[in-house]
C-alpha cells in the first residue's frame, strides 16, 4: 500500500509558456487528460494571475517553491513543485515541472548522534526507498544540489537532476536494490557530486534491501579551470544558445578566476553603442540576466533577482558605461559609486559583497549595445587592473555574441513557428467517416522548424482525404513550401483527383517551384521543396475501400479489429520534384473499427536505437488498449521519444467507420427519359424510409434534373445513389461518359439549361468527380436546412 501511496506528476512547459507534456500522475493529480491541457498556455492551471509565476522563474535554470492550481473539479491545490529549464545540444529550451504526491509519513529520525552524522557528515548522502524515490538528503547533498530536502522529497533522481548522469546512476540504484550489492556509477551530477559516486544497499535486520544510500566525496576544487587559457573559456561562454545561459555561462567562467561578484544586466532591445545623446537625464532599465559571487552565497541581501527589472539612475556606472561606450573602472569608496550602491536596488549586490573594486563592461556585439557586465573584488584581492581589463573584454565579447546569436535565433524560430503554426489546420473538419487525433512536435534543433504536415480533407460521397507531407530542410522556407503544398493539395483534392494523379499533379507543382526558386537563387537550399515526400489516402466508408499512393513517405500501419497489426504495402514512389517518375496507387479493404496511423520520419529518427525495435515498440503502442485515440498517440510518443526530436513529428491516428446498408440505397436506371419518373418515385419512397419527408421536394428536383442530364448527355450504364450520413442527404448520378457537365445561364425562351443552376441553389455544395471510366455528379444537402 505504501508503494502505491506515492507518484510522480509531470508537465512539460515550451519556452512560450505552452504546455508540451502531460504525465498521467498530473492527470491524477489535477483531473484533466492530456489533450485537454497539451497545446494550451500553462498559467490557465494556475489559481492566481500568471504574470507573477513567469516574473519568478525568468531567467532561472531551476525553481522550486510552492503554486497554487485549480484541480479539474475545481478545487485549489497548493503543490510543492520543482521546475528545471533544459537546453538540448542544439540550443532549444523547454521547462521540465515535476511534483511528488504523497501521504507517506515523514520518515522517522535516528538517535541523535546517527541523525548528528548524517546530516553533518562533509561528504553528500541521500537515501532512496525501494521505489527510488528520495527520502533523506544531508546538507552536504542539499548544498551540492542547490535544493532543500523538502523540494526534493519523493522524487525519483531524473526529476531532480534532469540529466543522462542521473539516468545511470538511477539505474545503478536499481541494480544496488536488486542485487544487494553496492553498485558505482561514474556518473557527474554537479561540480559539487563530481565522479565515482558510490551506490550503497541498506538492509534491516533480516538482511532484506529496503533503501539506497548515494554518496561520494566532494572533488578537490577544480583548479583547471582557473588555469584554462582565455580563448578556451570565452569559446565555451560564446557557445551559449540562449542569451540567459550565456549570461551566467560569464559568470561560472570569471568567478572566482577574474572576480569574487558579477552581475550581468541586459537591456530588452540593443542599441548603438557609444552613440547616446549625452547628457543622459533619464533612467536606463535592464533586466538581471546573471548573478553569482564566491563563495556562492548569493541571496535576499544581493537585491534583485535573476529575471527581475533593474533601473539604473543616469549617472550611475552601469548607464554611463553603455553612454561611453568603453570599460569604466572604479574604487567603490568613490563617492559616485558609493552614493548609486547605497541607493539603489538594483547595487544591493555591491554593497552584499562587501567589494571594493568595480569593472563595468559593455556586452557589444556588432555595434550594438545589449548590456553591461559588472565585475566586483573584495578588498582580500588587488584591485582591478590591465590585464584584467582585458581578460573582461575578451569574455564579454564572447558572451555578447552568443547573446546576439540567441537573440536572433528566438526571433527566427518563433517567426518561423507563426507561419507553421498559421498553415496547419487548427481544428479537424466534421466528418463522419474516421474518428482522428493528430499531434504535431517541432523539432528541436538550431536549425529551426521544419515543414513537416498533416491534412483532413472530406471528399463527395462520404468519403475523407487523409494527407501527411515531409518538406525537405527547415526554417522559413520549409515552412512556406509547406504551406503551398499543402494549399496545392486541397486543391486538387476537391477536383476528386485520384491519389496517384494527384501526387502526380504536386510533383509537376514542385518542379515549377524549384525552377522559380533556382532561376533566383541558385545556391538555395532544397529549392521548391524537392525531395519533399507526401503520402495521399482516401477511405469510403460506404465501401469501407481505402486508396492510398505515396511519394517517397513513410508507409502507414494499420491495426485490425483483430488486433493483426501491419504496414500496408503502398509502392513507394519517388519524392516530389524528381519528376518522369510515375506513381502508383493501390486499394485495400479496411474492416470497420481499422486502425490507421500516418506519420513522417521524424518519429523513428528520434530514437537513438535500432529501427526495427523502434517499429516494435510503435507497433506494440497501436496495440495497446487506449481509452481514446488521443490517448493511442500519447502510447506512440512516449514509446518512441526518448528525448526532444531531432526532427519534426507529424503523427496522424484514424479509426475507421461503416456507412451500413440501411443508410446507402443505389438502382440502376435506363437511358430512357421516361425513367426519370421512376427515379423519382424511388428517391421519395427512400426519403419515407428514413423519415427524412421534409426533405422530398428539393430532393425529387435535384434527382430529376441530375438523371435527365445523365440520359441527354451521358452514356450507359446511369446509376442513381442516396447517402443519408448524419446531417447530410447525398444524391449522386453516374454515367459512363466521361464529359464534364457544365453549369449554364438559360435564355428567356430555352426550354432548357436550367437543371444544375437549379441544383445549384438546392444544395449545399455539388460537383463532379471522374472515375476510371465515366464521371459521377453529386450534390449535397443539409438535413437540418431541409426541415427548417
Amino acid at each position: 500500500m505504501e508503494r502505491q501511496s506515492t507518484y510522480t506528476a509531470t508537465a512539460t512547459i515550451d519556452e512560450q509558456g505552452i504546455l508540451t507534456g502531460w504525465s498521467d500522475g498530473a492527470q491524477r493529480l489535477l483531473g484533466y487528460d492530456s489533450p485537454a491541457v497539451v497545446g494550451r498556455p500553462a498559467t490557465a492551471l494556475l489559481a492566481t494571475d500568471g504574470s507573477a509565476a513567469r516574473r519568478i522563474v525568468a531567467g532561472r535554470d531551476r525553481w522550486n517553491g510552492t503554486v497554487p492550481l485549480r484541480h479539474r473539479d475545481g478545487r485549489l491545490l497548493e503543490l510543492g513543485v520543482l521546475a528545471h529549464r533544459r537546453t538540448s545540444d542544439t540550443g532549444v529550451t523547454d521547462w521540465l515541472v515535476v511534483s511528488a504526491v504523497t501521504a507517506r509519513a515523514q520518515p522517522p529520525r535516528g538517535e541523535p548522534l546517527e541523525e548528528w552524522t548524517f546530516l553533518q557528515s562533509p561528504f553528500p548522502l541521500a537515501i532512496f526507498d525501494a521505489d527510488l524515490r528520495l527520502v533523506r538528503a544531508n546538507r552536504r547533498m542539499e548544498h551540492a544540489l542547490a535544493l532543500p530536502e523538502a523540494a526534493m522529497r519523493g522524487l525519483r533522481l531524473p526529476h531532480i537532476v534532469p540529466s543522462a548522469a542521473s539516468e545511470e546512476a538511477d539505474r545503478s540504484m536499481r541494480l544496488a536494490l536488486e542485487t544487494g550489492r553496492p553498485q558505482e556509477a561514474r556518473a557527474r551530477l554537479g561540480t559539487e557530486l563530481g565522479r565515482g559516486l558510490v551506490l550503497t544497499p541498506l538492509k534491516d535486520a533480516d538482511g532484506r534491501v529496503r533503501a539506497v544510500c548515494l554518496s561520494t566525496q566532494a572533488p578537490a576544487q577544480d583548479s583547471a579551470a582557473r588555469q584554462r587559457p582565455p580563448a578556451e573559456s570565452g569559446a565555451q561562454v560564446g557557445m551559449a544558445a540562449d542569451q540567459a545561459r550565456a549570461a551566467q555561462e560569464l559568470g561560472e567562467v570569471t568567478v572566482p578566476r577574474l572576480a569574487d561578484v558579477i552581475a550581468v544586466d541586459l537591456l530588452d532591445a540593443p542599441r548603438e553603442a557609444g552613440r547616446e545623446p549625452a547628457p543622459r537625464t533619464s533612467p536606463v532599465v535592464l533586466r538581471r540576466a546573471a548573478l553569482r559571487a564566491v563563495p556562492d552565497d548569493v541571496g535576499p541581501a544581493y537585491g534583485s533577482g535573476v529575471g527581475e527589472a533593474v533601473v539604473c539612475p543616469p549617472d550611475s556606472p552601469p548607464a554611463r558605461c553603455l553612454t561611453t561606450g568603453p570599460p569604466l573602472l572604479y574604487d567603490t569608496t568613490e563617492p559616485p559609486v558609493a552614493e548609486w550602491a547605497a541607493v539603489d536596488p538594483g547595487a544591493a549586490w555591491l554593497r552584499a559583497s562587501g567589494a571594493r573594486s568595480l569593472l563595468a563592461v559593455p556586452l557589444l556585439a556588432q555595434g550594438s549595445a545589449l548590456g553591461v557586465a559588472l565585475f566586483g573584488r573584495r578588498p582580500g584581492r588587488e584591485p582591478f587592473g590591465p590585464e584584467d581589463l582585458r581578460l573582461a573584454q575578451e569574455f564579454t565579447a564572447k558572451a555578447a555574441d552568443g547573446i546576439r546569436q540567441a537573440r536572433a535565433y528566438g526571433r527566427t524560430r518563433t517567426t518561423t513557428m507563426a507561419l507553421q503554426q498559421s498553415l496547419l489546420p487548427h481544428t479537424l473538419p466534421d466528418q463522419a467517416a474516421l474518428e482522428i487525433a493528430t499531434r504535431y512536435l517541432p523539432a528541436a534543433t538550431r536549425a529551426g522548424v521544419g515543414g513537416d504536415w498533416f491534412d483532413v480533407i472530406p471528399l463527395s460521397g462520404a468519403r475523407v482525404a487523409l494527407v501527411v507531407g515531409d518538406v525537405v530542410g527547415h526554417g522559413i522556407r520549409a515552412s512556406a513550401t509547406m504551406g503551398r503544398l499543402r494549399t496545392a493539395v486541397r486543391t486538387l483534392a476537391d477536383v476528386d483527383l485520384p491519389a496517384d494523379e494527384l501526387l502526380t499533379h504536386l510533383d509537376d507543382l514542385v518542379l515549377r517551384l524549384a525552377a522559380d526558386e533556382g532561376s533566383t537563387d541558385p545556391t538555395a537550399e532544397t529549392a521548391g521543396g524537392i525531395g519533399t515526400t507526401c503520402l495521399y489516402a482516401v477511405y469510403d466508408p460506404v465501401s469501407r475501400r481505402c486508396t492510398l499512393a505515396r511519394a517517397g513517405h513513410p508507409p502507414p500501419a494499420v491495426v485490425t479489429p483483430d488486433g493483426a497489426v501491419r504496414f500496408l504495402d503502398v509502392p513507394a514512389g519517388p519524392p516530389l520534384g524528381l519528376g518522369g517518375l510515375p506513381f502508383e496507387a493501390t486499394e485495400t479493404e479496411l474492416p470497420e473499427g481499422s486502425l490507421l496511423a500516418l506519420y513522417t520520419d521524424g518519429l523513428f529518427e528520434a530514437r537513438e536505437h535500432d529501427i526495427d525495435e523502434a517499429l516494435d515498440k510503435m507497433f506494440a503502442a497501436l496495440v495497446r488498449p487506449a481509452r481514446s485515440l488521443d490517448a493511442v498517440c500519447d502510447h506512440v510518443l512516449t514509446e518512441l521519444l526518448t528525448h526532444r526530436p531531432d526532427d519534426d513529428i507529424a503523427l496522424l491516428v484514424a479509426r475507421t467507420r461503416v456507412l451500413h446498408e440501411d443508410r446507402v440505397a443505389a438502382w440502376q436506371l435506363e437511358s430512357d427519359p421516361e425513367d426519370v419518373a421512376r427515379a423519382r418515385h424511388l428517391a421519395c419512397g427512400q426519403l419515407a424510409a428514413w423519415g427524412l419527408g421534409a426533405a422530398a421536394f428539393p430532393t425529387e428536383l435535384m434527382v430529376s434534373e441530375l438523371v435527365t442530364n445523365a440520359i441527354r448527355y451521358g452514356r450507359p450504364p446511369i446509376r442513381l445513389r442516396l447517402i443519408h450520413q448524419d446531417s447530410t442527404l447525398i444524391c449522386e448520378v453516374y454515367d459512363s461518359s466521361g464529359t464534364t457537365p457544365h453549369m449554364r445561364r438559360a435564355r428567356i425562351f430555352d426550354e432548357g439549361g436550367r437543371g444544375l443552376l437549379l441544383v445549384a441553389q438546392l444544395a449545399e455544395r455539388w460537383g463532379t468527380r471522374h472515375d476510371r471510366v465515366g464521371k459521377t455528379v453529386w450534390a449535397e444537402q443539409s438535413l437540418a436546412t431541409a426541415a427548417g
